[in-house]
């Protein structure tokens, strides 16, 4: 599966469904993301099970402020609707290939009991 664009309408509902999601927040003035690219679209390629999709932070300024994304190219991972990895820079090739198989590994049920303790400590304060 090749690469897919996201945009504020699109968005949601893609990150939001059952499965592995990679979504690179990216602007065409950026070295670093130009960089990246050839390393993300193979990887897609190389993984048709993952949805891979691409932000452009220009045209979608709105989707890159309300992730607070503050420096390009970032990646952000989502399981199952659930933001698993959010980080700024640039990979390569076996970085990405050993983050896949991280978010392919992650016990989601353990991933989910965390975030219930989490909020049950947030909203005790």
């Amino acid at each position: 599966m090749a690469t897919v664009n996201l945009t504020n309408d699109t968005f949601a509902d893609t990150v939001n469904r059952d499965g592995i999601v990679f979504v690179d927040f990216w602007a065409a003035w950026c070295g670093p993301c130009r960089f990246f690219a050839p390393t993300y679209e193979k990887a897609s390629e190389a993984n048709p099970d993952i949805v891979f999709g691409k932000v452009d932070t220009e045209a979608e300024q709105l989707l890159a402020a309300q992730y607070r994304i503050q420096s390009i190219p970032t990646l952000m991972v989502f399981r199952d609707g659930i933001l698993v990895y959010s980080q700024p820079g640039a990979l390569r090739a076996p970085q990405l290939d050993q983050l896949i198989q991280g978010a392919r590994d992650l016990d989601m049920d353990d991933v989910r009991r965390q975030l219930a303790e989490k909020q049950k400590t947030d909203a005790k304060a």
